[in-house]
């Protein structure tokens, strides 16, 4: 674990989101800048999406963007879009514990999982995954209709 002191808080400032950022444009590179990044963010608000963030001193280390959901498979679950340290932080017990205040949110909201998508590629994220726990239950398909 990280020696420095973790606190999670949601980010519901504009301060926080734009801190955000630059840990968020390392797993999703296509958001060129803090203005698409804020734009996305308010359209996937209004669909229920929601982020927390580890802070260590005044900085985040770590962010999540996820949201509550309910389907015929799982019933109410928490589903996961983002994961992310940053760079310094991996491998230091943040993502760790930020999935763990996740699972936690998770269940005080009644939900029966918590579930997540990966690339088949990202064999990094995939150990992180098996080492915290979860568990590849299916694949997820998709069809681009661009």
């Amino acid at each position: 674990m990280t020696a420095t002191p973790i606190s999670f808080r949601p980010v519901d400032s504009d301060a926080d989101l734009l801190a955000c950022y630059p840990i968020v444009r390392q797993l999703r590179p296509h958001l060129a800048s803090p203005e698409a990044f804020q734009q996305a963010v308010a359209e996937q608000r209004r669909e229920g999406y929601r982020m927390l963030a580890a802070w260590q001193h005044d900085a985040p280390g770590g962010f999540a963007g996820y949201r509550f959901q309910r389907n015929l498979i799982h019933g109410r679950f928490l589903y996961v879009d983002d994961l992310v340290t940053t760079q310094d932080e991996r491998s230091s017990g943040v993502g760790s514990a930020l999935l763990g205040a996740l699972k936690t949110l998770a269940r005080e909201a009644g939900c029966t999982r918590l579930t997540l998508d990966t690339g088949m590629d990202n064999a990094l994220a995939q150990r992180f995954y098996f080492r915290n726990g979860l568990l590849a239950r299916g694949m997820h398909f998709g069809f681009d209709l661009r």
